[in-house]
């Protein structure tokens, strides 16, 4: 996942920009027949560039643990030409985050779902405007331990039959007949995570309709999922596909029949959607009032402007270019 960049192609670019505005300033001072509209036009790149690099203040982000691999790639990235900027994020979840964007605590949410129409009503009802702001996508990956040798596939509604609401599954032969009778460790991100929203919604029909009993344990840690399904041969659990990226020498991905055809998620079957139901939009929303800020704006431009080379990094699906160029053009709104 973003532990595995290795380059720093922002980063790498601000620096030659700097060198070629070093040069291109020593040239101008060896010149005396610069014109009046030159010199005029290097006062004002000057003044743009002294604004740029006099950018401070800090931009608190918190929400979706699944985003935030990207959402870190892009602050470090900004960071690095603007070292006054701090930029602390959490991982509370998209609920949590949520939760104190509408208190004005942060100035950013990560949303691994779009905002719910009770936390939109209460947005307003605090008096905060915003900006959704669409970054990449991702797949929910459903995966089992690699030594679980029967699970080929799994069906819309065999996965219903082991999540839903008062769940009868108590073993795998209670999912699909010819399956050992051996009782099933299931795994979920928490309730406060967007990544069990969009599950609950797209697998149950209704999100946070899921069951809750002791055979199911949710973890705040979407790590904590992962090392549960990895350490027993009888789990299943999902999470968004960068974690199974990261993990993949210790899960088996399971393939989903969806009625139509039997997908499983990658950077193709996530882009061009034939990973239904379980491909979803990764967000941004961020506080009008804040986006007056200079540093504001100027992060939420740069994340767009860089999304596409660094999405792919961990473990997201890009958007089209022209994608981001309408996101950006909302902002500017």
């Amino acid at each position: 996942m973003f532990r595995r960049r290795g380059r720093k192609p922002a980063g790498i670019l601000v620096l030659v920009l700097m060198l070629s505005t070093l040069l291109a300033a020593c040239g101008g001072g060896t010149s005396g027949g610069a014109s009046g509209e030159n010199k005029e036009n290097g006062s004002a790149q000057q003044t743009e560039e002294n604004t740029s690099t006099a950018l401070t203040g800090t931009i608190e982000i918190d929400g979706s643990s699944t985003l935030h691999p990207l959402t870190e790639a892009v602050a470090e990235e900004f960071g690095a030409a603007n070292p006054d900027v701090r930029i602390p994020i959490g991982t509370g979840g998209t609920g949590a985050g949520f939760k104190r964007f509408n208190n004005s605590e942060i100035a950013v949410s990560n949303a691994s779902r779009p905002i719910k129409d009770s936390e939109a009503e209460e947005a307003k009802a605090n008096g905060i405007t915003y900006h959704e702001v669409l970054v990449a996508y991702d797949g929910l990956s459903v995966v089992v331990n690699p030594s679980n040798e029967f699970v080929d596939k799994l069906t819309v509604d065999e996965l219903k039959k082991i999540y839903e609401p008062n769940s009868t599954v108590k073993t795998w032969a209670d999912v699909r007949e010819g399956w050992p009778a051996e009782e099933i460790k299931i795994y979920s991100p928490g309730t406060d995570h967007g990544t069990f929203d969009y599950f609950t919604e797209a697998i149950n029909g209704e999100a946070q309709a899921s069951r809750n009993d002791s055979q199911i344990t949710f973890s705040a840690d979407t790590n904590a999922v992962v090392q549960g399904v990895a350490g027993d041969k009888n789990s299943i659990g999902y999470f968004g596909f960068s974690f199974y990226e990261e993990n993949q020498d210790k899960l088996k991905l399971v393939p989903i029949d969806n009625g139509t055809a039997t997908v499983a998620p990658s950077m193709e079957t996530i882009k061009d959607n034939s990973y239904a139901p379980l491909s979803r939009p990764l967000l941004l929303y961020v506080n009008d009032k804040e986006l007056e800020r200079p540093e504001v704006s100027a992060f939420m431009n740069f994340y767009l402007e860089n999304a596409a080379s660094l999405a792919g990094e961990v473990g997201f699906v890009p958007l089209q270019d022209d994608q981001y160029k309408a996101e950006k053009d909302k902002l500017a709104k």
